[in-house]
């Protein structure tokens, strides 16, 4: 099926993927791979993986804990990279800027030290129940917390449309006087739609918190948690060319003086005082024990790599594979495309295509794909249990990926499914 279409290399967006894919060490390593599960972790580059080993080879010491030089060179490093992650997404000032071990820790730490002490009895929070697992459980779970001690809140959920964006008119229409926070997929993690929440601004309270989940758009597309006008905001490096075991949580400036310490311990700087604790400061009161210099040093890394590609050029990348991706899979027998870039009237896509295969199991799909080379996420993708989204099968693209790729792969995959009935 290849053998009759000529397809370039290089997308619209000119970002020629054979020449990215050789920063990429696993990938040359094995050039029959076609890896398209980077929704799931991202591969690494090269300067990534250099950044690590300097880390780690040499004057490895913890940051600020002593007046010997390779310690004042760790906080400096340390510092460095939070000032550059603030700048990366948009930040006003590096003292928004959290480290964590990825998403799902810092979007914990957020019902943990802001809803922990900021919610009421009978306040409300607007989620979505068809969010990753790292977007829902922590809600779910301060809901039990808050009820062994007498509080109940109550967890809205609101829809998604179509193309699996945020429903902002239900949410408008669900938000009441009670509603203190709105949380959202920036990109969902399984329909590659984005969600902004633009449409509310100016038509809920200024005291309504918003928080997103930006694990699947940080790297891919630009971001600006300022012009999203977001409270919170969480990502992990792994899924943008970092190493497993780090990320970011932005706290903007204003929901500062309403946490409490989420992982009080060394390094945080609060006081013991007649018994109570003290004097949280920010960032490091939420950054308690030994920080991960050497994978905060590789996001250091991956966010200059990212910039050396340009996040617009990445982006249009992205959308560009996104496109042809949808029109080649409209032909695949018995295809039948989730909610996301294949509903959407726009041109939009940010990288992520998932579907069912009728007839087939998605791990059998999965399988036969992974045979010929093309690796694929099957299964729920982290949703919650019961969405009936559980089975099917995920495609998501990043730089290192070419329309050849995905011309091959939409050929192979209609070759698996023409028998099905």
């Amino acid at each position: 099926m290849t053998g009759r279409r000529q397809v370039p290399l290089a997308t619209a967006a000119g970002m020629t993927a054979a020449l990215v894919r050789e920063q990429f060490p696993a990938l040359m390593a094995d050039p029959g791979i076609v890896y398209l599960d980077s929704a799931a972790t991202s591969q690494k580059p090269q300067r990534v993986i250099d950044a690590v080993t300097a880390e780690l080879a040499a004057s490895t010491a913890n940051p600020g804990r002593g007046a010997y030089p390779w310690s004042t060179r760790a906080a400096r490093r340390l510092a460095e990279v939070r000032a550059r992650a603030a700048r990366f997404i948009g930040a006003d000032s590096p003292d928004e800027i959290v480290f964590v071990s990825g998403s799902t820790a810092g979007l914990n730490a957020v019902a943990m030290s802001w809803g922990l002490a900021n919610l009421a009895d009978g306040d409300e929070i607007l989620f979505s129940p068809l969010d990753h697992s790292s977007n829902v459980y922590p809600w779910v779970n301060l809901r039990q917390v808050l009820a062994r001690f007498g509080r109940r809140i109550t967890l809205v959920p609101y829809r998604l449309t179509a193309a699996g964006e945020a429903d902002t008119s239900d949410i408008l229409a669900k938000v009441s006087p009670r509603t203190r926070l709105i949380t959202a997929a920036h990109v969902h993690n399984v329909f590659g739609s984005m969600t902004t929440l633009e449409e509310l601004n100016g038509k809920i309270d200024s005291s309504i918190r918003l928080c997103f989940d930006c694990s699947q758009s940080v790297g891919h597309v630009p971001v600006d948690v300022t012009k999203l006008q977001s409270d919170f905001a969480a990502f992990s490096g792994h899924k943008m060319f970092g190493v497993p075991g780090t990320g970011v949580l932005y706290l903007r400036r204003r929901v500062h003086s309403e946490l409490v310490p989420f992982l009080p311990g060394g390094g945080t700087g609060i006081r013991l005082l007649d018994g109570a604790l003290r004097g949280l400061s920010m960032p490091e009161g939420m950054e308690g024990g030994t920080p991960n210099l050497a994978g905060i040093s590789a996001l250091g890394a991956a966010m200059d790599f990212i910039d050396d590609l340009g996040i617009e050029r990445i982006a249009a990348h992205g959308q560009a594979l996104t496109r042809f991706l949808v029109e080649r899979l409209r032909g695949v027998p018995h295809l039948r495309p989730l909610p996301g870039a294949a509903w959407a009237d726009c041109q939009a896509g940010y990288g992520i295509v998932s579907f069912r295969i009728d007839g087939i199991r998605s791990g059998d799909v999965g399988f036969a794909l992974s045979s010929e080379g093309f690796y694929v996420r099957t299964g729920s993708h982290c949703l919650p249990s019961g969405s009936g989204y559980d089975d099917s099968v995920r495609v998501s693209v990043h730089v290192y990926n070419s329309v050849q790729e995905l011309d091959r792969f939409a050929g192979f995959l209609s070759l698996v499914t023409e028998g099905t009935r």
